[in-house]
């Protein structure tokens, strides 16, 4: 009787052939598992960056003299500062300020030049939307910077004495909607759309392949249900369940981290259903496209990955190039932070988050569109 065999390098070999067998077989699992380090390695070394730069400010100039030329000139030279227009009341720049389309608000007073002269240290306000106040902090350091030097060419001759002693100017800055910079105002808020993107596309995801895998898809397919009341039936629970974790998270914003919320909460939920349909319909989508479960949590996690890093949630938006803020653009994501953020801590209305409410709309009718037009070809 022969000894039995602990290890055979030919039964090795044959599990090793096997799995690669497997491994071609399931491409997309393989394409995944080569996309997935490359997409990281990208938006890692590319697009992440703690240091915004060329951030959009407008000048609100009410003395229109040399020095206010000379102080703007300079913003305009430093690689912090974009100026994107001049605008003739404050109340223009509040606005667009609370829009999200400029970062910061350089106001120059009346009589600023013939304060400056007469060395009274005249006061330059600079507003800032400080939702983030990583994407504030350095520019407003190099502001102060640019303050006190920037007029040293002008203030020569019989104004060299103003040059002694304290700086001419007095800066003052405004940090709007997160005065003392408190990270949680901002985390925390964004934390909604974090959750919904993530739970939503995932469970979604899940539900029609986790059918198919079970094969109660057939009992589907034998009813005279039509594929978009499935696709309905199919979302509504989920859009209950993400109403749910948006409770969960308001009432931990509020009692726990005292989140301010100055705007209006029926407005929020009541525009968050676009977006967590959109998430919704890409989950869906991708449960039409994934042969087994395994590669529906990967579609999702592809989907996921990017929308997390380029959104805004955990690195300045603006602090990204130009190619990676295309992208973030077209992400649902994107625009909800934006949505939330404007609510909550700038009281923000339905006028002022129409710029961002159109792009989820859109990605919603696109993404339902897909997963329609997928399932009807997964029924043929």
């Amino acid at each position: 009787m022969h000894a039995v065999e602990i290890f055979s390098w030919r039964r090795f070999a044959a599990v090793i052939g096997k799995e690669f067998i497997q491994m071609r077989r399931d491409r997309i699992t393989f394409a995944m598992m080569i996309a997935i380090p490359i997409m990281q390695m990208v938006l890692f070394g590319f697009a992440i960056n703690s240091d915004p730069r060329h951030l959009p400010t407008l000048v609100v100039d009410a003395d229109h003299s040399v020095f206010s030329r000379t102080l703007v000139t300079a913003l305009q030279n430093s690689s912090y500062f974009d100026l994107v227009k001049t605008v003739a009341s404050e109340a223009e720049a509040d606005l667009l300020i609370r829009e999200g389309e400029a970062q910061f608000v350089l106001n120059i007073p009346e009589q600023f030049s013939r304060r400056l002269i007469r060395g009274e240290h005249p006061a330059l306000l600079l507003s800032a939307d400080a939702t983030d106040p990583g994407a504030t902090s350095n520019a407003l350091g190099v502001f102060r910077i640019l303050a006190a030097t920037a007029l040293e060419a002008d203030l020569r001759g019989p104004l060299r004495y103003l040059q002694a002693g304290t700086a001419p100017v007095e800066v003052r800055i405004h940090p709007r909607y997160n005065p003392e910079g408190i990270t949680q105002y901002n985390i925390v808020p964004g934390l909604m759309g974090v959750v919904l993107t993530m739970t939503m596309v995932i469970i979604t995801a899940l539900a029609i392949t986790r059918e198919r895998e079970r094969g109660t898809m057939e009992n589907l397919l034998a009813t005279p249900v039509r594929p978009i009341e499935v696709m309905i039936g199919k979302i509504i629970p989920y859009i209950l369940v993400g109403y749910l974790q948006m409770g969960v998270i308001l009432l931990a914003a509020w009692s726990v981290f005292q989140v301010p919320m100055v705007g209006n909460l029926p407005l929020l939920l009541a525009v968050s259903f676009l977006f967590i349909a959109a998430n919704l319909g890409v989950g869906l989508t991708f449960s039409t496209l994934a042969r087994n479960q395994l590669q529906a949590m990967q579609m999702a996690f592809f989907f996921f990955l990017p929308s997390i890093l380029l959104s805004g949630f955990m690195f300045p938006f603006r602090g990204m190039p130009g190619w990676a803020q295309a992208i973030g653009e077209a992400l649902p994501l994107t625009h909800f932070l934006r949505i939330v953020r404007g609510i909550l801590l700038k009281g923000n209305g339905l006028h002022e988050i129409l710029p961002n409410l159109w792009p989820i709309a859109l990605f919603l009718l696109v993404a339902l569109g897909l997963g329609l037009t997928r399932y009807r070809r997964t029924l043929d």
